[in-house]
């Protein structure tokens, strides 16, 4: 056999390992979590539901609407170690904004509430925290940005979804 041929069957070779390791990594991605971590304020745990259920919920001991959605994070790279996750802070929405969006929802239709309106019916708190504000506030901004400092190790933390 020639050099040149020997060359081009292993490059061959090559691009067909390369193309079917891209297939494996490709189909093993399996895109973004429907669940989503949630919060039930009087028995205070963590719960998982459905990622695009409008808070707040119903909660894990009964029929009321105390779940808010939970935005969990942990050292970067270590979501699925439970120790290390916390929760950065606690989020839900108006009562009309809750409306709107469920009513939406149910009908497939766009909500009939702007996406400017609806941002400043978004509230969030910390966990410590009794009191909720819009998400369009000042101190809004803080909550919902503070928790992204890098670490001792450079490293920012990373939101979490349930496994």
């Amino acid at each position: 056999m020639k050099k040149s041929q020997i060359q081009w069957m292993t490059a061959v070779v090559l691009l067909g390992i390369a193309g079917w390791r891209f297939w494996v990594f490709l189909s093993s991605q399996s895109g973004p979590s429907e669940r989503a971590y949630f919060y039930d304020l009087s028995e205070k745990k963590l719960f998982v539901a459905e990622r695009g259920l409008v808070p707040p919920i119903r909660g894990i001991n009964d029929a009321v609407e105390d779940g808010v959605r939970a935005v969990v994070i942990a050292p970067a790279g270590r979501c699925e170690d439970e120790k290390a996750r916390r929760i950065a802070y606690l989020e839900t929405s108006a009562p009309e904004l809750k409306k709107a969006l469920d009513a939406a929802r149910a009908s497939g239709e766009p909500p009939a509430i702007g996406r400017g309106v609806a941002q400043g019916l978004r509230w969030v708190r910390r966990l410590s925290d009794a009191d909720w504000v819009a998400i369009t506030s000042e101190e809004g901004e803080r909550i919902v940005s503070e928790w992204a400092v890098p670490g001792p190790d450079g490293l920012s933390p990373s939101v979490c979804s349930p496994p």
